[in-house]
């Protein structure tokens, strides 16, 4: 990744948050920092599906909006589709 990307993807996380939550459901995603986490909705605002901040294997918080599996043990986080589309490209 160049100087420029990592830079950026640092700026955006300075001022959106450090991590995601999204449904399960509708694929909705919401950024936050740390001491905000207590904040997040059990359900989603927009459908009332699921909503998850962490990974249901490990406990371990995720970075991308665009996450399918946990970084950290690998474990799905939700289905690699949404809406008949998958959520990243093939070979991301």
């Amino acid at each position: 990744m160049s100087k420029a990307s990592e830079w950026l993807r640092e700026e955006r996380r300075k001022t959106l948050g450090d991590w995601v939550a999204f449904c399960m459901y509708c694929g909705f995603v919401q950024r936050y920092f740390d001491e905000f986490e207590d904040e997040l909705p059990a359900t989603c605002r927009q459908c009332g599906g699921e909503f998850r901040a962490r990974c249901p294997g490990c406990d371990a918080r995720f970075s991308s909006a665009f996450a399918v599996e946990c970084e950290a043990c690998g474990a799905q986080l939700r289905p690699r589709e949404q809406f008949g589309v998958p959520i990243r490209r093939a070979g991301k």
